[in-house]
């Protein structure tokens, strides 16, 4: 979504004065139980098609459009049971069908300080994606939906599924990493959570909104095979998955049509290959046409009815839209209202439970923090052997960061590092308050633990050369609507970093970022813990992880480069000359720009491996304070599985992220692993297990483009089993016929 602040946040504030809080915040009545489509036993397209035969073309013509940001327009009055989020589509009271609530909900609920209400902060999508596990995802799915219940809401706006062609994106914290087949399971299971709460679900932004740098005017040039074996791929999966209610289309064109329209993106693929039945909504002023819109695929324009209001209903009359066309919107719509429960049960505004939301993100983010790097078993910190801790930089003496944008969630009383009253303002870093220096302090109560800000490099280097051991925080903020022109973290942290190792070779750093970031002082510290954004349990987070209360088990969703000459852009396209982030290229040239991406099909790590380069750190690295086995691989060519024993040899539990690699036959001109399965395995001490992941046809086969089909190849599939992209600990070979 854009930048809506100042001005929405004033329209919204003096029109909630005028607002009683029961009007202010009542859904649309539930339509009595006589209404035939009422009857539960029936199914939701039957009852959708029950409503849309009794509605007036008036009634259809108010379901596909919102009603602005807070208005319609300027001097008109806010809708009497809107509650205040991103978007609001007024319900039809005389049928029973509600109104539609929108609340931004990437990693928690946007906006909710103007309501005097409580959001939890989750950790980053990148996190999440981090943590390999399904069940995570759907947890943190659970705890949005809930939270969004309690609020008032009835849809989430969330669900971000594009792959990571671009590291430096400003919205990658809110995507899960550069894997479709991780990213699509991971987004899928985020889905079904959210919709386990019967609150209607979103994944976005359909398709290839992969960098923020001139997102409204670049036009994304790619061929169909391309755009179906990577960040189609992951949303199909999660589609699939998930059944979602909706579906957001992005701000960017494809080859040459904008994605709110692409005939070929929304009607071909998405309805029609994918099989989605829901509807299509358009990111925020994404929509930039009627006819050529409605005809694309589009279903719903948010925020308001500039196309798909007035517009509309001239189109219908002249028939440049089909009546036929506009059933179909409103019938989408319908049944997924239906399907996910928001007509039988809707919300009931409650208190939102923050000591529920905070485990549960606290949970979530033990799981996703990366050890990195662990030289000489610095890691766990054994209290009893220490004297002195410095900690040092990114606040880590009042909070943790987050990311910003349209899924800023706003903190509990404040900044943690500035306290103002309202919402957070867009473009200034938040911190959460879950302070890693108290969780430390904690967990080792009988040393001393110091803390220097960091921005004195000499006054840190001096706390850390008088420490036992020296913990650095580094922050990277990132935001939706900036990209940030290279992997080099910020504010000359780099030389903070130096600086400290210089000082102490005991010297632990700790990222929160919102991907990947370069290290040219690796190889002259101890530790490195990726936290990502960790969320409002963060602080404890790390702290357990440093000390280990928890074993990291956390596994890297994107390759980290050493520097940005290695990545397949050594430079942002559409960025300026002097290479300053821009949040909408439109705004400083007006001009758009064709972008093709010169990796293709090969993303990520199949960059690096075909190009044989070298990563700081590889797509699915992370280690562990215990040690695993593989042994005994064994490939089942007829029931397409492959079988291993995995060992936990050290002295402690812990947990393994064991994955699966595929390289397919010659033919398929990909020469490439790519990633085929995984499953996080949870080990005591000694334990060993037999496991088998499955050979899914799905995910090693290639896109016919002319058969408009997936096809399994014949021939010879490379098989690779280990703990990393990089790190294959059994090898085989498999014939397929």
């Amino acid at each position: 979504m854009k930048d809506i602040f100042p001005a929405r946040l004033v329209t919204v504030i003096s029109a909630a004065i005028c607002l009683t809080w029961t009007t202010a915040f009542a859904q649309s009545a539930p339509a009595p139980a006589k209404m035939p489509w009422m009857d539960i036993t029936l199914s939701a397209d039957r009852r959708a098609e029950m409503v849309l035969e009794k509605m007036t073309l008036e009634e259809k013509l108010s379901l596909v459009h919102g009603t602005g940001w807070g208005v319609l327009r300027k001097g008109a009055p806010v809708p009497p049971r809107s509650n205040m989020g991103a978007g609001y589509v007024p319900g039809i009271e005389r049928l029973g069908v509600p109104d539609i609530n929108l609340a931004d909900s990437a990693v928690g609920v946007r906006m909710a300080a103007p309501e005097s209400r409580y959001a939890t902060l989750l950790p980053s999508a990148m996190a999440l994606a981090a943590t390999w596990d399904e069940s995570a995802a759907h947890l943190y799915g659970e705890v949005i939906g809930r939270e969004l219940r309690a609020q008032g809401f009835n849809m989430s706006i969330g669900g971000g599924v594009d792959l990571t062609r671009e590291p430096r994106n400003g919205r990658n914290f809110e995507y899960v990493g550069e894997d479709p087949v991780l990213a699509g399971n991971i987004v899928g299971q985020l889905a079904l959570g959210v919709q386990s709460q019967q609150v209607m679900g979103d994944i976005k932004h359909f398709a290839f909104n992969d960098q923020e740098t001139g997102r409204s005017v670049v036009n994304v040039q790619m061929d169909k095979r391309t755009m179906r074996e990577t960040d189609l791929l992951a949303f199909e999966i999660a589609i699939k998955l998930a059944h979602p209610a909706g579906v957001m289309c992005s701000y960017n064109l494809v080859n040459g049509a904008h994605a709110c329209e692409n005939d070929y993106l929304l009607n071909q693929v998405l309805k029609k290959d994918f099989g989605f039945k829901g509807w299509v909504l358009s990111d925020w002023e994404a929509t930039h046409s009627t006819v050529q819109a409605a005809n694309g695929g589009l279903d719903q324009e948010l925020p308001g009815d500039d196309f798909f209001g007035a517009p509309l209903k001239q189109a219908v009359a002249t028939g440049k839209v089909s009546m036929d066309r506009l059933d179909d919107m409103n019938r989408r719509i319908l049944r997924s209202m239906f399907a996910a429960g928001v007509v039988d049960h809707p919300p009931v505004r409650s208190v939102v439970d923050p000591f529920r939301g905070k485990d549960d993100s606290r949970h979530i983010a033990e799981e996703s923090i990366v050890l990195l790097k662990n030289a000489g078993h610095q890691l766990p910190l054994n209290p009893a052997t220490l004297h002195t801790i410095a900690v040092i930089g990114g606040h880590a003496d009042v909070g943790v960061l987050s990311g910003g944008g349209s899924a800023q969630v706003d903190a509990p009383g404040g900044n943690a590092i500035a306290p103002e009253q309202g919402s957070a303002l867009w473009g200034k870093p938040v911190y959460f308050p879950s302070s890693p220096l108290k969780a430390i302090q904690r967990l080792a109560p009988h040393v001393a633990v110091k803390y220097a800000s960091g921005e004195q490099p000499a006054e840190a280097a001096q706390l850390a050369r008088s420490s036992d051991l020296a913990i650095v925080f580094v922050t990277q903020y990132m935001s939706e609507s900036v990209d940030s022109p290279t992997l080099s973290l910020p504010d000359a942290q780099d030389a903070l970093i130096q600086a400290v190792a210089a000082a102490n070779s005991h010297t632990i750093v700790v990222l929160e970022t919102g991907g990947p970031v370069s290290m040219p002082w690796i190889g002259n510290v101890s530790g490195v813990l990726a936290a990502w954004y960790p969320g409002i349990g963060g602080g404890e987070a790390i702290a357990d992880l440093l000390f280990g209360v928890v074993n990291p088990s956390g596994k890297l969703p994107i390759t980290f480069a050493k520097q940005d000459a290695d990545l397949p852009q050594p430079r942002i396209a559409g960025m300026t000359e002097d290479n300053k982030p821009r949040r909408e290229l439109s705004e400083d040239t007006h001009t758009g720009f064709d972008m093709t991406y010169p990796e293709g099909v090969a993303v990520g790590y199949r960059w690096f491996e075909i190009k044989h380069r070298q990563p700081l750190f590889a797509f699915g690295h992370g280690l562990s304070y215990t040690t695993f086995q593989y042994s005994n691989l064994r490939i089942d060519a007829e029931k397409r599985s492959v079988q291993f024993r995995l060992t936990n040899t050290g002295k402690l539990p812990g947990a393994e992220i064991a994955q699966l690699y595929v390289t397919l036959p010659a033919s398929s001109e990909e020469p490439f692993q790519r990633l085929a399965a995984w499953q996080r395995i949870p080990l005591a001490a000694g334990e060993s297990k037999l496991i088998s992941l499955p050979l899914n046809p799905a995910y090693i086969s290639i896109f016919d483009v002319p058969a408009n089909q997936w096809k399994l190849l014949p021939g010879e599939y490379r098989i690779a089993v280990g703990g990393a992209s990089d790190t294959a600990l059994l090898k085989g070979v498999t014939q397929i016929r």
